[in-house]
């Protein structure tokens, strides 16, 4: 089959490769579109530390069943599909709270830290465990399909947010994930939704989705969230980047006892304004991953709720691949999400 290869760092090759094998719990899956993310393009440059080659990335993915494991009852050969893009364990400890995105040895697709290495979507084929697999709704596409994973973390870090109906939001970080959480926001309840970048681009796409104000990162963003917010700040935040600066922001713009969830991780330390955090009695959190939240992903995107057409800025053939990861990579301006199809 072929396959888009991270041979080495910066060095993405579109070549064949083994068509992949699976487990008697596997399915095998023709992939019909793979969203680029920006773990990966992070990855690509090995800045993550999570991608080290020679890896097939590629975790937000669609497609159609086209083999199935001999222990796999519930799931046909033609069934159209798309997958939560971590690996768990159903025995695990963690599973069984209902927590399995923080289960014992847990895996994602197209990673690969050092501790293991589990071949992503980027290619005509991948294999998945059966449990971990979505029925895609007849109303949705392939294309929209393969952006439900960034939906679901978006509606997973929103759910573990305590949020009262009218509570202000602010979200630092207004690219794919910022954007879904401005539209789950939304669907929460939440009153004014302020979200900030240093794109003006950005900033109108959020509006578009549902956001109140865009405020520019190079502003005095905590004066500003205040004016806006009755001098309290914002009763909840949310940093969709990962960095310090950006977490920094996040912390600055909330309320005394608001809440900051921590969603972005490019960095893998940050600084930590404890004596702020103690004092106004700060709840900060991280949100990892997705735990149950692709049906609704799904549903919400069928009845309209959640747009990921608009996010979407080009879809291009798997072949094209590595020169659109450069064009990400570059930060070109207007790009958010861009979908490979095989």
């Amino acid at each position: 089959m072929k396959a888009l290869v991270l041979e080495d760092y910066n060095a993405l090759v579109y070549k064949d490769v083994p068509k992949p094998k699976y487990e008697p719990d596997e399915v095998l899956i023709r992939v019909k579109a793979c969203g680029i993310c920006g773990s990966d393009v992070h990855g690509m440059d090995g800045s993550s530390g999570r991608r080290i080659p020679p890896l097939i990335m590629g975790h937000e993915a669609s497609g159609e069943i086209v083999e199935t494991g001999s222990e796999v009852k519930h799931w046909c050969i033609g069934d159209r599909v798309t997958f939560d893009s971590t690996i768990y364990k159903l025995e695990d400890w963690y599973t069984r709270k209902g927590l399995y995105n923080l289960s014992e040895g847990r895996i994602v697709l197209g990673v690969s830290p050092g501790e293991y290495r589990r071949h992503g979507a980027f290619a005509e084929y991948v294999a998945v465990p059966h449990h971990v697999l979505y029925e895609i709704p007849e109303k949705v596409s392939f294309t929209q399909a393969a952006m439900v994973e960034p939906v679901a973390v978006a509606l997973h870090a929103v759910g573990l947010t305590p949020i009262s109906v009218n509570d202000s939001a602010v979200v630092v970080g207004a690219g794919m994930i910022g954007s879904f959480i401005v539209q789950a926001l939304r669907a929460a309840g939440c009153g004014r939704i302020i979200v900030v970048d240093l794109e003006l681009e950005r900033l109108e796409l959020a509006r578009k989705l549902g956001a109140d104000l865009g405020v520019r990162a190079d502003e005095d963003v905590p004066e500003k969230i205040k004016e806006l917010t009755h001098g309290r700040g914002a009763d909840i935040t949310f940093e969709a980047v990962g960095i310090d600066s950006t977490v920094q922001t996040a912390i600055d713009s909330v309320r005394r006892g608001g809440t900051v969830t921590l969603v972005g991780n490019l960095a893998p330390n940050v600084n930590l304004p404890l004596q702020k955090v103690v004092t106004q009695q700060l709840r900060l959190q991280g949100s990892c991953a997705i735990c149950g939240e692709y049906p609704a992903a799904l549903e919400m995107i069928e009845r309209g709720e959640i747009d990921v057409d608009t996010i979407l800025s080009a879809e291009v053939p798997l072949a094209n691949g590595a020169e659109w990861f450069q064009r990400l990579y570059d930060k070109e301006k207007g790009l958010v999400k861009v979908i490979l199809n095989p």
